[in-house]
C-alpha cells in the first residue's frame, strides 16, 4: 500500500522530472515516471499525478489558463517556491538526488578533459562537477519546455539544438539555471542571438540587428534572418522567457 506523505526528498526529484518532461508526456505511461515511481515506492500514477500538482502553481501555465491539480499540498508547494528561488542550488541537489534514487551514475563526459579545465581555470573538480550537472539540467529543462524544437524555425532535430541563455551565463550567476532565463534555439540562431544580430522583444517577436541590412540581399541572409523578422516565438509550453531577462538582452548585447 503506497505511503500517504511525500518526503521532501521524493518531492525535489519529481519536481525534476516535471521540469525536464514535456509537459504533454506527463502521464502514468512515461518511462521516466515509471522508473521513478519504483525506485521510490509509489505507483506511476500518483508520480505522474504529483508532477501535475506541480503544475497547479506554474506561472506560464496559469497565464495560458491551463489548470494543474487542485490538491497540492503545502510541501508541494514549498519545494516549488525552493527551486524558483535558489535554482543553481536545487537543480544540483535534485540531480544527485535522483541519480541516488535510480542507482545510477551522473554522465560528466571526459574526465581527462574536466581535469584540464581545472588545471586551465584554477577551479576545483567539484566546482567543475557541478556545473557539468547544472548545465545538463539547464539544457534539459529548456528543451523539454519547448517540445525539443527550436522556437525560431521548428527545427525538431536535438542534436542541432541549443539551450541558450538570454543573460549570458558570466553576467548573472543567480539566473544561471533559471528556466525563464532560457531558450531552445537552433546553433545558428543560438550564435546569431549570442553575438546580438536578433534579439526577442517583449511581445515575442523577432528583431533583427541593423548591422545585418547591409547583406539583406543575400538570398541566405533573406531566408535565415528577415524571414523570421516580426514573427512571434513558439512560446513554451513552461518557462515563459522573462521579459526584464529579454530587456537586458536588447539594452545590453543586440547590435542596434
Amino acid at each position: 500500500m503506497e505511503r500517504k506523505n511525500w518526503t521532501r526528498e521524493e518531492l525535489i526529484v519529481a519536481f525534476n522530472l516535471y521540469c525536464k518532461i514535456p509537459f504533454g508526456k506527463i502521464n502514468y505511461h512515461n518511462e521516466q515516471i515509471i522508473k521513478l515511481a519504483k525506485a521510490i515506492g509509489r505507483t506511476p500514477s500518483a508520480v505522474a499525478w504529483k508532477l501535475v500538482n506541480f503544475a497547479s502553481f506554474d506561472p506560464t501555465l496559469k497565464a495560458r489558463n491551463i489548470r494543474g491539480a487542485t490538491n497540492a499540498g503545502k510541501l508541494d508547494k514549498v519545494v516549488f517556491n525552493e527551486f524558483y528561488h535558489d535554482w543553481d542550488t536545487l537543480a544540483y541537489e535534485s540531480e544527485i538526488l535522483l541519480a541516488k534514487f535510480l542507482n545510477q551514475k551522473i554522465e560528466l563526459g571526459n574526465e581527462q578533459e574536466i581535469e584540464k579545465i581545472v588545471l586551465r581555470e584554477g577551479k576545483t573538480r567539484e566546482a567543475i562537477v557541478k556545473i557539468r550537472i547544472n548545465q545538463s539540467f539547464f539544457r534539459s529543462a529548456i528543451l523539454a519546455s519547448y517540445d525539443n524544437k527550436c522556437c525560431i524555425t521548428g527545427i525538431p532535430l536535438t542534436e542541432l539544438l541549443i539551450a541558450s541563455h538570454i543573460i549570458p551565463w558570466s553576467k548573472d550567476e543567480k539566473n544561471r539555471l533559471n528556466p525563464e532565463n532560457g531558450l531552445c534555439l537552433n546553433s545558428f540562431h543560438d550564435r546569431a542571438f549570442d553575438k546580438g544580430l536578433i534579439t526577442i522583444d517583449a511581445d515575442y517577436k523577432i528583431r533583427i540587428s541593423k548591422s545585418v541590412a547591409i547583406f539583406r540581399k543575400e538570398i541566405n541572409i533573406q531566408k535565415f534572418f528577415y524571414d523570421f523578422e516580426g514573427k512571434q516565438i513558439e512560446l513554451p509550453k513552461r518557462f515563459l522567457p522573462n521579459k526584464d531577462f529579454l530587456a537586458y538582452h536588447y539594452k545590453e548585447i543586440f547590435v542596434k
